[in-house]
């Protein structure tokens, strides 16, 4: 017979991995990255026209893609990152 207390436990754990692995998607996910760049755009861009600066909307191209190639490229720099702690 399985101990009841065992039970609760691995499935309370079982429920912990989804919930983490569902994060980690999210997080990795393209859209996620998308929405990302869009409110950068946005925000930029209402910034740059809210004080008056020359073509704000396309200014705010080049922060929204940097921020975008920073995120592509951070996967790249994790990985290198943990070959050098182990």
């Amino acid at each position: 017979m399985i101990n009841p207390n065992i039970e609760a436990r691995v499935l309370k754990l079982e429920e912990r991995n989804r919930r983490v692995e569902t994060d980690k998607a999210w997080e990795t996910s393209w859209t996620r990255r998308g929405l990302l760049v869009l409110f950068t755009y946005l925000s930029i861009g209402l910034y740059l026209y809210s004080i008056n600066i020359a073509r704000p909307w396309l200014n705010a191209i080049v922060p929204a893609v940097g921020f975008m190639i920073s995120t592509l490229t951070m996967p790249f720099f994790k990985r290198l990152w943990l070959r050098a702690c182990s």
